[in-house]
């Protein structure tokens, strides 16, 4: 995912207005809002099979960031910071949703995955794309997004998740499937 541009009289300011969130001041809260929403709710909006909970967890997240607001040290992106709060946010909701486990360790250790699969697929509109994505089961559309958007590592994304480094390939490797099949059926629906 790209950085987001920060416009430069926010940039020079984000350290004042970090400082300023941590002693609960509104004002200091509703630029950082303003500044990081649109890359945080896209993020939700990815992981997150519809609009409504998506909503939901974005203003649960956004509450734990002011929360901890005293924990961030001045080190790093202060955007990468904010995205680990989210996608431990998602990721928890994900795994309240189900009452069973969330991922299946159905790996097969004899089955070969391609770490980088390329799909020979034509380009598709982007909301189109983030549709498919969203209409992925839990397990895989989280996976393929923190493989992809995040681009974290199969050990990192195990590690997160509690799953093997090969049920990450897995559910990878099965998303991308299931994306491309969905893509090439409406491709050739437009062609005949």
């Amino acid at each position: 995912m790209q950085n987001q541009t920060i416009p430069l009289f926010l940039k020079d300011d984000l350290e004042k207005y970090i400082k300023k969130c941590i002693k609960n001041d509104r004002e200091a809260q509703l630029k950082i809002y303003q500044l990081f929403s649109p890359v945080l709710y896209g993020i939700c909006l990815k992981y997150m099979k519809n609009e409504d909970d998506a909503k939901d967890v974005f203003q649960e997240a956004f509450v734990i960031v002011f929360q901890k607001m005293n924990q961030y040290k001045f080190e790093g992106s202060f955007e990468g910071w904010l995205k680990r709060i989210f996608i431990n946010k998602l990721i928890e909701t994900l795994n309240k949703k189900k009452k069973e486990s969330f991922f299946l360790d159905v790996f097969d250790p004899d089955t070969d995955f391609v770490e980088e699969e390329d799909l020979d697929i034509q380009p598709i509109e982007q909301e189109k794309l983030l549709e498919y994505i969203r209409d992925l089961p839990d397990q895989y559309r989280t996976v393929f997004n923190l493989y992809v958007f995040e681009k974290l590592k199969h050990r990192e994304i195990g590690e997160l998740l509690n799953i093997s480094e090969g049920t990450s390939k897995s559910n990878l490797n099965r998303a991308k499937h299931i994306l491309q099949k969905r893509i090439l059926s409406i491709k050739n629906f437009k062609i005949a």
